[in-house]
Order: C-alpha cells, then structure tokens, then sequence
C-alpha cells in the first residue's frame, strides 16, 4: 500500500505528476526521473512503482533496476543518477529546518520542533520538498496538525 497525501488527491486518478512518496522513493534509490519519463511510463508501471516497497537494500535494489528499465524501454534514455548529497535527502534531518520554518511562517502557517517530532519520515521528506512552495507547504502542514472536531459540551 502506498502512502497518499490528501494535499495530492487530484494526481492520485491518473498519476500524470510523481507522488511525493514516490520521489522520497526515488531519492533513496538514486534516480531522478524527469516528468516527461514519468508521464512515458504506462498507468500499470507507475501504480507499480506507487506501491513496490524501498525499505530494505534489495528492495531499494529492485525497485531501482524496474525504474532503469522501464524508462530506458519507454523513453530511450535512463533515468540520472543523483549526487550522495541528494540521496541523503530521503532521510530527513530530526531538526526541523529553521529555512522550513520561516518559510512557514511566511505563508501563514507555524512549524514547531515539537510538531516535527510528531510527524513520521515521509511526512517530514514532503514538507521539506513543499519548503519554497508557500500555498502548498500551508495546505500540507494544515493536513498533518489538523485537530479533530470536537463534541459539543452536553449534546449526547
């Protein structure tokens, strides 16, 4: 089962754009892989490629020789490969960013070290890929920390 953000809903029906938890995916496999490749893909590889697991080395190891092949077959071109650096970017840092959180506030929202304590590894990937993206990184935040609606005091 793959991970689905309800900020991303309107990609889900046609995967026409890369679900974040796929570029988390494709960050810690080594691979970048351009929109036009991923749109060359069919429906079935990308769902394929939506819920196939990236946990474990031979994982992440058959995941990437599928995503090679698929794209060599599809575009003619493989996929880059991504600097140390940029694989490193699938595991998010346990310090929020202080570059996230004024970027947050920038776009009306707050991002605590508590709050980012609270959210899990892909959570924490997709807002910091939202960070320079305002309205967005907004909408995220208010996805993760939204509270629950509270019962009415005496209504039974």
């Amino acid at each position: 089962m793959f991970r689905r953000f309800h900020f991303e809903d309107d990609i889900y029906c046609t995967l026409e754009c890369v679900p974040m938890t796929v570029r988390r995916k494709l960050d810690r496999i080594g691979l970048k892989v351009h929109l036009a490749q991923w749109q060359a893909l069919s429906q079935g590889e990308r769902l394929a490629i939506c819920h196939l697991p990236a946990g474990e080395a031979e994982e992440c190891d058959a995941l990437r020789t599928f995503i090679v092949e698929a794209v060599q077959r599809t575009s003619g071109v493989q996929p880059q490969d991504l600097t140390p650096e940029q694989r490193r970017a699938s595991e998010p840092p346990e310090q929020v960013p202080p570059s996230l959180v004024s970027e947050a506030a920038s776009a009306g929202a707050v991002l605590t070290q508590s709050m980012w304590e609270r959210l899990d590894a892909d959570e924490r990937y997709m807002l910091t890929k939202l960070e320079k993206r305002g309205a967005k990184l907004a909408i995220a935040l208010r996805e993760l920390f939204a509270q629950p609606p509270q019962a009415s005091a005496g209504r039974q």
